[in-house]
């Protein structure tokens, strides 16, 4: 499944880190039953580019959407879908350290759910 291609890790500060992104990829948070649901919308991103950091209340997700769709010789005429590095972070209403979170990746969608007590 493609959930396991996204990588988890704890947040920690890189050069890169600190470079401005080239893109936002819009976010919905939603409340459900027993948690959230936080999806993110990555359309062309591979799930081994994407990778998600959290502490605290902030969760992040950020990666590289990379343009596959070159053939040889081709010339750009017009450009509207941004390719290169995004990065996006979300407060959420809880602190995310002792939460249970699971991730699926369907149709461009990165769908994160987090589980803690106090949060339904």
């Amino acid at each position: 499944m493609a959930q396991d291609s996204i990588r988890f890790v704890s947040f920690f500060l890189s050069p890169e880190a600190e470079r401005e992104p080239d893109w936002r990829p819009p976010t919905d948070v939603y409340r459900t039953p027993d948690g959230l649901l936080v999806k993110f919308e990555l359309a062309g991103v591979e799930p081994e580019d994407i990778e998600l950091t959290y502490r605290g209340r902030t969760l992040r997700v950020r990666g590289r959407r990379r343009d596959c769709c070159l053939e040889p010789g081709c010339r750009q005429l017009h450009m509207e879908i941004a390719y290169s590095r995004f990065e996006r972070q979300v407060e959420l209403p809880a602190d995310l350290d002792a939460a249970q979170i699971a991730t699926d990746f369907r149709h461009g969608m990165l769908l994160v759910r987090v589980r803690r007590e106090g949060l339904a």
